[in-house]
C-alpha cells in the first residue's frame, strides 16, 4: 500500500520520508473445479486410499510401533484397574439412562474396542458418561409415557408395566432400550457427519465456563433424580421444564413413606465411600493406584442384601436378573428417528465436546498431537456401531480419564484390557449382582458427581478474572438446573455468544501518548510519564470497526479528543446544507443529531487525528462508512485524518471503498506504524504553516473515491 500526502503542501514530487511503498503479491485464482479434480486424483492412487485408511484408524499407525516391553504394563494395570471402577459406574449410569444394568455394561464393553482402533488420543477413556444418561433417560421417559409404558419410575429389571398403544410385542424394557439405541444411533451419525465435514471447530463455541455450568447444573439435576433410590420412595419421574423444582416437591410429599432399609445402607455406604475417596485423591502422588472402594462397597452390599434377603423382608428395590451373554444384533427403529432427530443434537455436542476437551488436554500434556475432526468421528463410531448391540450414547468420562492417565496408560491398548474385565462380568459375573440395591446404585452415581459440584468452589475466582465468564456460568447453570438441560445448553451458547457481541459492540478506547525517547506509543490511562503529541491525537479502538458498534466508535472517539464536529458546526455556523455523493456508503441525508441546550462549540486544539487500527481485524461496509464520515467532519475543520498499523485485509478494504489516494490528491492517508504518522503530521503541520495559502479552497462536494 502507498502512504500519501493529503495536503497541497507537499507536492505530488515531494514524497516524505514516512512514505512506505510495499509491491503486493498477485492474488491467485481459485478454480473449485481444477481443486475437486486435483483431490479426486490424488484420492484414487493406491498409496493415498492406505494413508486415508490409516487417517480413518489410527490403530494401524501405532500397533505396529507398540513396544510390549515398555508400554504393557502400564496399559495391562490402567486397564484393569479403569475396568473394575467402570463395573459399578455402568450399572448405576444404566439407572440413570433408564435401561436395564446390562445395557450399560454392553455399552462400556462395545465402546473401548471401537474408541481403541479409531481415536488420536491415547489416554481418553470412553464409556457411559453421567450427564449423557441424564439426557438419554430424560428422552427414553419421554417416550415411555407417549407409548403408554405406565410410570417410568419401575424398577429395575420390572417389565410387568404394558403399554396401551398396540405394542404388546416389546414390554417396557424392551421398548426403553428400542428407544436408548435409535438415539445412539443418531448420535452417533450425527459426530461422524461432523467429523467428515472438518467442523471440529465446532468445539470451540462451547466455552470452558459454559461446558462447566452446564455440567454443574446436569449434576444437581442428576442428584436431585436419584434422591428417590436412596430414600427408597416410589414417585414419577418427573421431565420437562421445572422438573427439578417438581422432583423436591414430590421427594417433601412422600417422605413419610422412606424406606429405612435403603435410607441406612445409602447414609452407611456414602460415610464409607466419600472420605475413602477423599482420601485417594489427596494421596494419589503417593499411592500407585486408588484404592477401589466402590466395587468394594458395591460387592458388600450386594452379599449382605442378599444373605439378609433385603428384598422380601423390607421390600427393597434390587437390580434383580441381569442375563449373561451377548443378545442378537438388532436394527435401531427407524420410525423412531422423527421424534429423536432433535433429542440427538445436544447429547452428540456435549458428546463430542467432551471427548474432543479431554482428549486436547492429556495430548497436550503428553507431547503429542490430537485431531478434533478424527475424535469427532471415533466417538460417532463408538455410538453408531454399538447402537446395532443394544447400547446406548456414550463419550469420553473424565473420572476414568482421570484415572487411566495417573495410572500409567501409555496407549488405547488399556482400553481393549476394560473391555475384557467387562467381558468377564458379561459372560460369568453379571448375575452375581442381582440383590444389589438401587440405592447403593444411586450414591455411586451421586459420589462420582463431586467434581461438577466442586466448581462451586471456582466462581469467586471466576468472578474477579472476568466477570462475564462467571456469568456464562451462572447462567447456564441455572437454566440447566431450572429449566431442562436441554434448554440450559441452547441458553449458554445463546448467552456466551451474545457475551462476545457485547464484548466488541462496547470495547476499550483510549488515548495514547508518547514512550520518552522510543518510537512507542502506549496508553494514556495505564501508563505513567507518557507524553502527548502537541496538536495530535493518538486514538486506538481495541476491536474491529463493524456495524454493531460505529456509533459506539464516533461517541468515544469524540468524547476523548474532546472534538464533537456535528457540535462545532452547530455553533460556528460552518455546517453545509448538504453531503457530497462521493461517499459511496454513505447516504445524502443524515440523521440529525441534537444538540444540549446552553452547548458551547469546543475550539479545535488539534490539527492530526491519528486512528491506531492495529487491534482492528477487519472492517465491514458499515465501519468503513464511519471512516469515511469521520474524515470528512474533521477535515470541515481543519483536522486531517490519518491511519496507523492497518493489517493487510484492512488495507485491501479501504482501498476498495476508495479511502487512500496520492500526494497531494486531497485524500485521507495510512501508515504503517504510529511514528510515521505523527512525522508526517508534524512535518503537514509545519509546512501548512509557513504557507496559508498552499491549501486550495475545498469543494462543497468532496470526492473521496480514490484508489492506492
Amino acid at each position: 500500500m502507498e502512504d500519501t500526502s493529503n495536503k497541497a503542501t507537499l507536492r505530488p514530487q515531494e514524497i516524505p520520508d514516512t512514505f512506505i511503498s510495499l509491491e503486493e503479491h498477485e492474488p491467485t485464482g481459485f478454480s473449485s473445479k481444477e481443486f475437486i479434480l486435483e483431490k479426486a486424483r490424488a484420492a484414487c492412487t493406491p498409496r493415498s486410499l492406505g494413508s486415508s485408511l490409516r487417517r480413518l484408524l489410527p490403530v494401524l499407525e501405532w500397533l505396529p510401533q507398540y513396544s510390549p516391553r515398555t508400554q504393557l504394563l502400564g496399559d495391562v494395570i490402567s486397564g484393569l484397574l479403569v475396568g473394575i471402577v467402570a463395573i459399578p459406574q455402568s450399572i448405576s449410569y444404566s439407572l440413570l439412562a433408564n435401561q436395564d444394568p446390562i445395557y450399560g455394561i454392553y455399552t462400556n464393553f462395545f465402546c473401548n474396542i471401537i474408541y481403541a482402533a479409531a481415536a488420536t488420543s491415547r489416554h481418553a477413556s470412553v464409556g457411559s458418561f453421567g450427564v449423557l444418561c441424564l439426557m438419554v433417560g430424560q428422552s427414553v421417559t419421554r417416550h415411555l409415557q407417549l407409548a403408554g409404558y405406565g410410570d417410568s419410575s419401575a424398577g429395575l429389571g420390572d417389565n410387568s408395566s404394558s403399554p396401551s398403544n398396540g405394542t404388546e410385542g416389546c414390554d417396557r424394557s424392551c421398548y426403553a432400550i428400542t428407544v436408548a439405541l435409535s438415539l445412539s444411533f443418531l448420535v452417533g451419525l450425527y459426530q461422524i457427519l461432523l467429523g467428515v465435514l472438518q467442523m471440529g471447530f465446532v468445539a470451540v463455541y462451547l466455552s470452558e465456563p459454559l461446558l462447566g455450568g452446564f455440567v454443574t447444573g446436569s449434576s444437581l439435576t442428576i442428584i436431585t433424580s436419584q434422591m428417590k433410590y436412596l430414600l427408597g420412595l416410589n414417585i414419577p419421574r418427573r421431565e420437562g421444564v421445572g422438573s427439578f423444582i417438581l422432583t423436591w416437591v414430590d421427594l417433601f410429599r412422600s417422605i413419610h413413606n422412606t424406606n429405612i432399609c435403603d435410607l441406612l445402607t445409602s447414609l452407611v455406604a456414602l460415610a464409607i465411600i466419600v472420605p475413602v475417596k477423599e482420601l485417594n485423591e489427596r494421596y494419589k502422588a503417593r499411592m500407585k493406584a486408588p484404592f477401589p472402594i466402590e466395587l468394594l462397597v458395591v460387592i458388600v452390599a450386594t452379599i449382605v442384601s442378599h444373605y439378609f434377603n433385603f428384598e422380601q423382608r423390607y421390600n427393597s428395590a434390587v437390580c434383580g436378573d441381569i442375563p449373561t451373554g451377548f443378545r442378537a444384533p438388532t436394527v435401531p427403529d427407524t420410525s423412531l428417528f422423527p421424534s429423536l432427530a432433535l433429542d440427538a443434537v445436544p447429547i452428540a455436542v456435549i458428546g463430542f465436546a467432551m471427548t474432543v476437551s479431554l482428549a486436547e488436554i492429556f495430548g497436550k500434556k503428553h507431547g503429542y498431537t490430537v485431531s478434533a475432526n478424527q475424535e469427532m468421528i471415533a466417538i460417532g463410531l463408538c455410538n453408531l456401531i454399538p447402537s446395532f448391540f443394544y447400547c446406548f450414547a456414550s463419550s469420553a468420562a473424565l473420572t476414568k480419564t482421570l484415572l487411566k492417565e495417573s495410572t500409567g496408560s501409555q496407549t488405547q491398548v488399556s482400553g481393549l484390557v476394560t473391555s475384557l474385565v467387562l467381558l468377564l462380568v458379561l459372560l460369568w459375573i453379571a448375575p452375581l449382582f442381582y440383590s444389589l440395591q438401587t440405592s447403593i446404585l444411586g450414591v455411586v452415581t451421586i459420589v462420582n458427581l463431586r467434581g461438577g459440584l466442586r466448581k462451586f468452589r471456582d466462581t469467586p475466582a471466576m468472578w474477579r478474572l472476568s466477570k462475564l465468564d462467571a456469568v456464562v456460568w451462572w447462567v447456564t447453570m441455572l437454566c440447566s438446573t431450572l429449566v431442562t438441560t436441554e434448554i440450559g445448553l441452547l441458553v449458554g451458547v445463546c448467552f456466551a455468544l451474545l457475551c462476545v457481541v457485547l464484548r466488541t459492540q462496547r470495547p476499550r478506547a483510549t488515548l495514547l501518548g508518547k514512550v520518552s525517547h522510543r518510537e512507542v506509543y502506549e496508553d494514556q490511562a495505564a501508563y505513567k510519564q507518557l507524553s502527548s503529541v502537541a496538536n495530535v491525537k493518538i486514538f486506538r479502538f481495541e476491536c474491529s470497526l463493524y456495524y454493531a458498534n460505529k456509533d459506539y466508535f464516533k461517541a468515544v472517539l469524540y468524547q476523548k479528543t474532546g472534538l464533537n464536529p456535528v457540535l462545532h458546526r452547530t455553533h460556528t455556523g460552518t455546517g453545509r446544507g448538504s453531503r457530497g455523493a462521493g461517499f459511496g456508503c454513505l447516504k445524502q441525508a443524515r440523521r440529525a443529531e441534537k444538540v444540549p441546550e446552553g452547548a458551547c462549540a469546543p475550539s479545535p486544539d488539534m490539527h492530526t487525528l491519528i486512528l491506531d487500527c492495529g487491534a482492528m481485524q477487519f472492517i465491514d461496509t458499515a465501519g468503513l462508512s464511519v471512516l469515511k464520515e469521520t474524515h470528512h467532519d474533521y477535515k470541515e475543520l481543519g483536522v486531517q485524518v490519518l491511519l496507523a498499523n492497518c493489517n493487510p485485509s484492512i488495507r485491501q478494504r479501504l482501498r476498495q471503498g476508495g479511502w487512500a489516494g496520492q500526494a497531494g490528491t486531497g485524500a485521507p492517508l495510512a501508515f504503517h506504524c504510529i511514528h510515521d504518522a505523527v512525522r508526517f503530521a508534524e512535518r503537514w503541520h509545519q509546512g501548512e504553516s509557513r504557507d496559508k495559502q498552499a491549501d486550495p479552497p475545498e469543494p462543497d462536494d468532496t470526492d473521496c473515491q480514490v484508489s492506492l
